[in-house]
């Protein structure tokens, strides 16, 4: 039997898919029996689910985060539509499926964006910052830091979200740099890239975004200055002054105190990165808000909470999609 997208499936049509368990319980039938009842999603719709029996042998290897391969059937009910599975099996390596096929992904290449990245730390010429950066970014870290969103649903919700919301706060801090030869752009940009490396602990993506229990209980700032102040101490004649600054531009990059820094930027280079923070996040933010409700005729989207108001509609909007990600490559050089 062909392997079918669920968006493919007729009612009554039996299909085989590979789809992602978001939760996962076994519950009692009236008569008493178990059965197993499923939360399953592919990159676009989420869907419930029953195996009504031969289900013991794998029940202990479902857990949310994991990808199964199954056989079943949509049929409708409650108004809704569920899927009864016949036969299931979780995916292995030679199924040739990975977590980024159910969960939505950065639009831009991630070949580019690694690229870009390595230009970005290969320009810091301070050596200590250097070898701080390459501290960091090495081994399991950087593979996080890779794959993790850079929020839950506001800004960047995504994967590779991080590294890309990263790259564009860095080309604005390179280009405000260029404006005022004060700032020490060594300085600001180790900033950029290190300020947001607590989320890769705070975030998760491997089910469905959302927080850590470390994430909660610590918050990305804290942990990003814990990361960075144990990889600073290793480093040999670190001076104490950069690392104060370093360790302040991690602390105060939210701005304000309700904003759940701990401190307010009080150097250059903190406010500089407060503000590229801010102007990645809001601009990504308002433009997924804005193309979320951009169907049919619509002039305005609802009221947005965080915005603070409801957001225009422009006319060209969908032409502004189709063209978005067409930057030159030489754009791209920060």
């Amino acid at each position: 039997m062909e392997i079918k997208k669920i968006s493919e499936v007729n009612v009554n049509e039996e299909f085989i898919a590979f789809l992602l368990v978001s939760k996962v319980e076994v519950k009692t039938k009236k008569n008493g029996e178990p059965y197993l009842s499923l939360e399953l999603k592919d990159k676009a719709l989420t869907f419930q689910a029953v195996m009504w029996e031969n289900f013991e042998n794998v029940k202990d290897e479902l857990e949310p985060g994991r990808i199964i391969k199954i056989q079943g059937t949509l049929s409708e009910y409650n108004g809704g539509q569920q899927i009864k599975i016949s036969r299931l099996r979780v995916a292995d390596e030679k199924d040739g499926i990975k977590l980024e096929d159910f969960l939505p992904v950065s639009k831009r290449p991630l070949d580019e964006m690694l690229d870009e990245f390595e230009r970005v730390t290969n320009s810091i010429n301070n050596e200590y910052l250097k070898k701080l950066i390459d501290s960091v970014f090495d081994g399991q870290l950087k593979e996080r830091f890779i794959m993790t969103p850079a929020g839950k649903s506001w800004h960047h919700a995504y994967i590779h979200g991080l590294l890309e919301h990263t790259l564009e706060i860095v080309k604005i801090c390179d280009l405000v740099a260029t404006f005022h030869p004060e700032i020490n752009r060594d300085l600001l940009i180790a900033g950029a890239l290190l300020h947001d490396i607590g989320k890769t602990e705070e975030l998760d993506y491997k089910k469905a975004f959302g927080y850590t229990d470390k994430g909660s209980l610590l918050g990305h700032i804290t942990i990003a200055a814990i990361e960075v102040e144990k990889a600073i101490d290793k480093i040999e004649g670190f001076p104490e002054e950069l690392k104060n600054q370093t360790l302040h531009l991690i602390l105060s990059h939210q701005g304000k105190l309700e904003f759940a820094s701990p401190v307010v930027p009080k150097t250059l280079e903190a406010i500089v990165l407060y503000h590229a923070d801010e102007l990645s996040a809001k601009a990504n933010a308002y433009k997924n808000a804005i193309i979320a409700e951009s169907e049919g005729d619509k002039k305005w989207t609802k009221y947005i909470y965080l915005a603070e108001t409801n957001l225009y509609i422009p006319e060209d909007l969908q032409k502004r999609e189709s063209n978005e990600g067409e930057i030159s490559e030489e754009e791209n050089h920060p």
